[in-house]
């Protein structure tokens, strides 16, 4: 599964993984993460400050505490129904770091917005 995951976002051309700690540089544009047993994956997104930006979730498995998004800054929690995407719009006009965690706060992933 995350080898298909791996490759549909390598697919995009306006999303370019970087290598090693689960991170993605985004130029613009959608990126998919998945919600699993481990968490977010990417586990940290970064995208320069203007760039619009939107989130994909999917929760892939039953066996995960992830079965909702929370951005505590941005107010925003959704639910994230067992596979089924759900898009998150996310705000890049100032330079921040926003976290994005399962509802429990056990997985804690981040946007970086430089």
């Amino acid at each position: 599964m995350r080898r298909l995951l791996m490759a549909l976002v390598l697919a995009v051309p306006l999303v370019a993984c970087k290598s090693g700690g689960g991170a993605a540089a985004v130029t613009g544009g959608k990126l998919q993460i998945t919600a699993d047993d481990k968490g977010f994956s990417p586990s940290s997104v970064e995208v320069k400050k203007g760039e619009p930006l939107e989130l994909v979730f999917t929760r892939t498995t039953e066996d995960t505490c992830a079965n909702e998004v929370v951005f505590p800054e941005l107010s925003v929690k959704k639910e994230l129904p067992l596979k089924q995407p759900v898009s998150v719009a996310v705000p890049t006009t100032e330079a921040r770091t926003l976290t994005f965690q399962c509802g429990m706060g056990m997985y804690k992933s981040k946007v970086v917005v430089q």
